[in-house]
């Protein structure tokens, strides 16, 4: 039997103006897992965070949280979830403990029950040492743990998270994943938003993509990759200042567009098979641009996304909030 829904949302619209910021969304978040909404700055994924959450009304179409629908049922949407949105939102002005156990008496513990729970979050965030010391203090992965910590100071049935890990650094990024991956295992669902493949190939077991305010492939990571049907060549040149060179010979040779790798020497290009790899990597060594090393693989998340939508992940400014 398939989970039952925690999100469902059909035809879902959001208007800014002229801009259509929300075109038309269907989800079908499953309860109990890590649901990823994947796309690049300005695609409409914060917009139906805040719409998901209450905070702003659709134009359009409907949707239901944990069964309540959210325009009716406001109210009882907010008693069973929790946001963590882009920005920190914690008290900068007093100590990590402090804002907990603010956060705890507000919410309804007693006093001693804030206490508990303020340290039992402190201690679950490895923020121990740092429980009296001013939250302006901390460092950006220390507060985005506190920010996180907030949000499940009443662990809520349904976590949003929008780009919890935006701006840290890749160790910080490993203990917010850790984070996410131990409230789900303690039965949160969380829907997470965030334009950071990897991030979503990690956590999520179902991404749905966004551009420009709709949804264009749904599916498991390995379903996703699937709808690229080609391999991927990924060659490292010896000389990083010939990839420009090496860029045009691949695309002229593979009839496909190659592309730059985080990798400085690193260029990627779709393939249709291995004899048409082993055909690029020769005209390479031809035309004089020694390779350092070479792979044939499946599509990462990145070139899925550029095979959908046709330009990278990043390639957008984020214009509504």
């Amino acid at each position: 039997m398939s989970s039952p829904l925690a999100i469902e949302t059909e035809g879902l619209v959001k208007v800014f103006g002229d801009t259509r910021a929300v075109d038309g969304v269907d989800l079908a978040v499953p309860a109990g897992a890590v649901y990823g909404v994947l796309g690049p700055n300005g695609a409409g994924k914060t917009t139906v965070i805040k719409m998901l959450a209450t905070l702003l009304r659709p134009d359009g179409g409907s949707a239901r949280v944990l069964g309540h629908d959210i325009v009716r049922d406001a109210d009882e949407v907010r008693r069973h979830i929790s946001l963590t949105g882009q920005l920190a939102s914690v008290d900068e002005d007093i100590t990590g403990r402090e804002n907990l156990y603010l956060l705890g008496r507000l919410l309804g513990y007693s006093r001693t029950q804030a206490k508990d729970r303020a340290d039992e979050l402190l201690h679950a965030f490895g923020l121990d040492d740092a429980a009296t010391r001013l939250a302006k203090n901390y460092s950006g992965g220390m507060r985005r743990r506190l920010d996180i910590a907030a949000s499940i100071v009443v662990t809520p049935e349904l976590l949003f998270l929008d780009e919890p890990t935006t701006g840290l650094d890749p160790r910080s990024r490993n203990q917010v994943w850790e984070i996410v991956r131990a409230l789900v295992g303690q039965g949160t669902t969380v829907l997470l938003c965030t334009q950071y493949l990897d991030e979503a190939d990690q956590l999520a077991g179902r991404i749905a993509v966004i551009d420009h305010g709709k949804v264009i492939a749904e599916g498991t990571s390995a379903e996703l990759k699937a709808q690229v049907a080609q391999s991927t060549l990924h060659v490292r040149l010896l000389d990083p200042d010939q990839r420009g060179e090496a860029e045009r010979l691949l695309t002229r040779v593979l009839g496909e567009p190659a592309h730059a790798d985080t990798d400085p020497s690193g260029v990627s290009v779709a393939v249709a098979s291995p004899d048409k790899a082993a055909e690029a990597i020769g005209e390479l060594a031809q035309a004089g641009l020694p390779v350092a090393g070479f792979s044939l693989g499946q599509p990462s998340l990145d070139e899925v996304f550029l095979a959908l939508t046709g330009h990278p992940a990043d390639a957008e400014e984020e214009t509504v909030a």
